[in-house]
């Protein structure tokens, strides 16, 4: 199968990108710079030089000439929607694929660090997240468009884990090096849902395989509360841990980390398992804890 992939730099396109090409699939993925084209080749994946605003026209034009279309950019909410909206459009009674990565922040809970309990399968409803409507937005504008002969589909993982990720253990890691302490949100009881990134790669490969027209997926295998890997970063890296209001986890992670730190997500992958047969097979975030990479995030010299 010919596979174009908006996003191919990041951190799932690139994973995806690279899963496909070696599972036979002639993939070519979008590269805005020349010498993110060369680092494309180098891995056996054509480049196309373009991007989702001035040069999205030679987006649309590659997007056009493949079988299938995965879209894992993580772009401004406006380009976003004007991309999805532009790639729905010409690619409609096609018959073609298109899959839309979208994410468990649309249905994040500000809990201030206290746990929720509620967990939702793919079509439970929810209440958007403020900030996430754009993408709730681009997600019913793609399987809308399932209903005009293509294939389009949406797969909304959890917090997504593995080699180079930013996710809750990597930050945990850096408020040492802020604080001196492995730090969490009020009771720390805040939890995502989370999912290795190799899972979510597979999952990918089934939904492009199998997946039906207007299909939504979730990705989850596991999930552990922010206090949990708090203590687990302590005790690799000797140090004690701290609460922090919602107020002071700005100071040690930013407006949006602390926004993330001190909310819950939590989801049920019903019909990627039920309809795809997908199950997890990394299912222990906290098996990266003591990994070289995370404790260098700790220095407070860097």
């Amino acid at each position: 199968m010919n596979v174009f992939v908006i996003g191919a730099t990041g951190f799932v396109g690139g994973a995806l990108a690279r899963h496909l090409t070696a599972r036979g699939h002639l993939v070519t993925g979008l590269a805005r710079t020349d010498i993110a084209a060369v680092a494309r080749a180098a891995e056996g994946i054509t480049p196309v030089v373009a991007d989702l605003d001035s040069r999205r026209s030679a987006t649309i034009d590659a997007a056009l000439q493949a079988d299938a279309v995965v879209y894992t950019a993580q772009a401004d909410p406006v380009l976003e929607t004007a991309t999805v909206e532009s790639l729905t459009r010409p690619m409609a009674g096609t018959g073609k694929t298109l899959i839309f990565l979208s994410g468990s922040g649309l249905l994040l809970q500000r809990t201030a660090g206290a746990w929720s309990q509620d967990s939702f399968a793919e079509h439970d409803p929810f209440v958007v997240e403020p900030l996430a409507t754009s993408r709730k937005a681009a997600e019913d504008t793609v399987l809308a468009a399932a209903s005009d002969r293509l294939r389009a589909m949406v797969i909304r993982p959890g917090l997504t884990w593995g080699p180079g990720d930013h996710g809750h253990v990597p930050m945990t890691y850096r408020s040492v090096a802020v604080t001196g302490a492995a730090c969490y949100v009020g009771l720390g009881l805040s939890t995502y849902s989370h999912v290795h990134i190799d899972d979510v790669t597979r999952l990918f490969t089934l939904v492009l395989e199998a997946g039906r027209a207007g299909g939504l997926y979730h990705a989850v295998a596991g999930e552990v509360p922010n206090r949990w890997i708090a203590e687990s970063v302590a005790n690799h890296l000797g140090c004690d841990t701290r609460s922090v209001t919602p107020q002071e986890a700005v100071l040690v992670w930013g407006e949006l980390g602390a926004l993330v730190m001190a909310a819950s997500s939590r989801l049920r992958a019903v019909r990627a398992q039920r309809e795809l047969g997908w199950r997890p097979e990394h299912t222990d975030m906290l098996s990266t804890i003591g990994e070289a990479r995370l404790r260098k995030l700790a220095d407070h010299s860097t």
